[in-house]
């Protein structure tokens, strides 16, 4: 899918990936409807990518009626709208699942899951009478490999896996691509945005040390414009997401055995 002259809606757009690609989408010739509750990190990503390309959208995703007022919104704004691009999401709190409790179990799908579903369902009569359309699903290495102390973000994310592969089978004969992203581990400030810490954000020299072995958000988002380009089925992002699709294809056993050991040498 050419991104020139392409109406993109992002959600998550006021911060990390979101805002790498809404940044390297307008200079790639294309506009962006940004979306997010994140009124000032908004502020700052259109300044960044340039106000005459881009709208503010303020959008609590996990409220239906709020994310199916958008498209109107984008019309208004735009006059057409070419792809999604379900960025925005969360992670849990660094516990096993029976120390969570309902209400945050419930926040991770809603947002996770529920808001990417809301969008796609949104969005996609518009997709469709477009010439050319694109759906793209962030999902998670965690989506295809369980993390001890993330079940219920890994589980969200696989339902958003699985949620993209059948769109792709659904739509395989229209003019909408569909698109599923497994990052690995990127330089952004989810952690921030989902209430979470751990110990080792205590620590700046351990803080930095992590956002150094982290791919910045940038180079993350230039891989997944590109997939959207070359309208690719999957998109790993990260030689640490390669390496454990390839593991987990290979010894599923093993490699939640190995992520085990390495989980273990992180201070949570």
């Amino acid at each position: 899918m050419k991104i020139r002259d392409k109406v993109f809606v992002i959600t998550g757009a006021g911060s990390g990936m979101g805002r790498e690609m809404t940044i390297q989408i307008v200079k790639l010739g294309g506009k962006v409807a940004m979306a997010d509750i994140n009124i000032p990190g908004m502020e700052e990503t259109a300044d960044l990518a340039g106000r005459d390309s881009v709208s503010l959208h303020e959008l609590n995703i996990m409220d239906k009626t709020a994310v199916e007022a958008l498209p109107k919104a984008v019309i208004e704004a735009h006059g057409q709208v070419d792809a999604i691009i379900n960025n925005a999401g969360i992670i849990q709190p660094f516990v096993n699942v029976e120390e969570l409790e309902y209400a945050t179990i419930e926040r991770i799908f809603n947002i996770n899951l529920y808001g990417t579903i809301y969008m796609t369902k949104a969005f996609l009569p518009l997709l469709k009478e477009r010439p050319e359309a694109h759906i793209t699903n962030i999902s998670s290495m965690g989506g295809f490999i369980p993390f001890p102390g993330q079940t219920m973000y890994s589980a969200s994310k696989a339902a958003v896996k699985i949620l993209t592969e059948g769109l792709y089978a659904e739509l395989k004969e229209t003019n909408v691509g569909v698109t599923v992203v497994h990052p690995g581990a990127i330089n952004t400030n989810i952690m921030s945005n989902s209430g979470v810490k751990t110990k080792a954000q205590e620590s700046a020299q351990k803080s930095d040390k992590a956002d150094k072995m982290a791919m910045p958000a940038a180079k993350a988002a230039s891989i997944i414009i590109n997939g959207i380009e070359k309208n690719k089925y999957r998109v790993l992002v990260g030689k640490d997401a390669k390496f454990l699709d390839l593991f987990y294809r290979l010894s599923p056993a093993a490699a939640v055995r190995f992520i085990v050991r390495q989980m273990s040498k992180v201070d949570l």
